[in-house]
């Protein structure tokens, strides 16, 4: 199972970059039209005569596309072969805390002493009061 899977993974690597080049490498649609109409010097390509849109780099783009999406396929159907459906999101297998961590569980916070009975409470400062020279 894991020989296929790499199997099926380096054939979709191969069919993809190879698919890159070659579809860079094809004239686009564009440049055949300006072509067409008397431009370039290609005699074969007129409005009236030969297209050649079918030849040797489409169609084996075309066969590279279909090897590319059975090989995604087939990852994809593997990937998800030991699970029942339905289980196995993320959102499921997190551990939740039983409740909100103090000053001392988090690092980098010095824990604040509890006030002392009878006094006054007094409000904790703005964020970044004090930073500031001049202030």
């Amino acid at each position: 199972m894991n020989l296929l899977l790499t199997l099926l993974l380096a054939v979709q690597m191969l069919t993809a970059l190879t698919m890159i080049v070659l579809i860079l490498l094809q004239h686009g649609k564009g440049a055949d039209a300006g072509a067409a109409f008397g431009g370039g010097g290609a005699g074969s390509a007129t409005l009236f005569g030969a297209s050649g849109s079918a030849n040797f780099m489409s169609r084996s783009t075309a066969v590279l596309a279909t090897l590319f999406l059975a090989s995604t396929l087939g990852l994809a159907y593997f990937a998800n072969l030991g699970e029942e459906p339905g289980t196995g999101t993320v959102l499921e297998g997190a551990v939740l805390p039983a409740q909100q961590p103090t000053a001392a569980q988090i690092p980098g916070q010095t824990p604040v002493p509890p006030p002392a009975a009878g006094a006054a409470a007094v409000p904790p400062a703005a964020p970044g009061a004090g930073q500031i020279p001049g202030q």
